[in-house]
């Protein structure tokens, strides 16, 4: 028997539309699953015979768990807000608060994990069919089938999985996830972002703070702003609230099966439900629900 059990989940407005198809703990991070993170996090910290219950929606890593189990009286693992993130059932201790580990309770919490799952990760290596001009300054991890092509300029740490296309001419930067079987075409810049299996940025197009579901077409020219003139943290609508992201730079959250038309423009914050469209030249200067 496995020594932790997951608490039940709740609803997570905040991750929407990106949830809409599915469960948060399912959602990839670096190309693994939240859970995966979960139980490689969690892996080998209990004294035998001791059972933990885990928030399924929580980030977390070895240095605060292994704290928390060092406190055997301790009754919860905390994040800095005060959220539980595992708790030690029948405990009255204590709380343990974490110094990485956090909550996921918004959709732009995602970049953060994403980050810091790259900048952990070990296993750094290069299947794929790689052109001779590719300059790589950072670490690069490309899967199975995956073809680079002439001019792909990568920096940063960079996780490319299996059976995608990329280039030419693709800058790519920051900690930036991309996923199964995607194409990310002539001249398009992704920075710092997160694309799920089989999306498809072809031609001409800045991607940037951003996270696109499964599935995502982006026409020729489509862009997305990421940074407020006045410099200011953007903000986001989450459930009719505006809500404080807390980040100079933030893009868009792209659900599943979204296609743009060319030249779509995206202010920065806002968010794309599964399966709709936009028209050639549109603005999304709102939500599109």
């Amino acid at each position: 028997m496995r020594p932790f059990r997951y608490l039940p989940s709740t609803p997570t407005p905040g991750c929407l539309p990106l949830t809409a198809n599915r469960a948060l703990d399912a959602f990839p991070i670096g190309n693994v699953p939240l859970s995966e993170h979960q139980r490689c996090a969690l892996a080998g910290a209990w004294p035998k015979g001791e059972i933990i219950e885990v928030y399924p929606h929580a980030w977390l890593e070895l240095a605060d768990v292994a704290a928390f189990m060092a406190e055997p009286t301790a009754a919860a693992l905390v994040d800095a807000q005060g959220a539980e993130l595992m708790l030690r059932p029948g405990a009255t201790g204590p709380v343990c608060r974490a110094q990485g580990s956090f909550l996921l309770r918004f959709a732009w919490d995602l970049l953060v994990a994403n980050e810091r799952a790259l900048k952990l990760r070990t296993d750094w290596q290069n299947q794929g069919d790689c052109h001779a001009s590719l300059y790589v300054d950072g670490r690069l991890s490309v899967g199975a089938g995956t073809r680079i092509l002439p001019g792909v300029v990568i920096e940063g740490d960079v996780v490319i999985g299996a059976g995608c296309k990329v280039g030419p001419n693709c800058y790519i930067r920051g900690a930036t996830s991309v996923g199964n079987g995607c194409h990310v075409g002539q001249a398009v810049e992704l920075k710092h972002s997160i694309l799920l299996d089989k999306t498809n940025v072809g031609h001409l197009s800045y991607v940037g703070d951003s996270v696109l579901g499964e599935k995502v077409n982006f026409g020729a020219g489509t862009i997305i702003s990421n940074l407020r003139h006045d410099g200011r943290p953007h903000r986001s609508m989450v459930a009719g609230e505006l809500i404080d992201t807390g980040r100079r730079k933030f893009g868009a959250i792209i659900g599943d099966g979204v296609h743009t038309g060319i030249h779509t423009s995206i202010y920065p914050g806002r968010k794309i439900w599964p399966g709709l469209t936009t028209r050639p030249a549109d603005v999304v200067d709102r939500d599109l629900v």
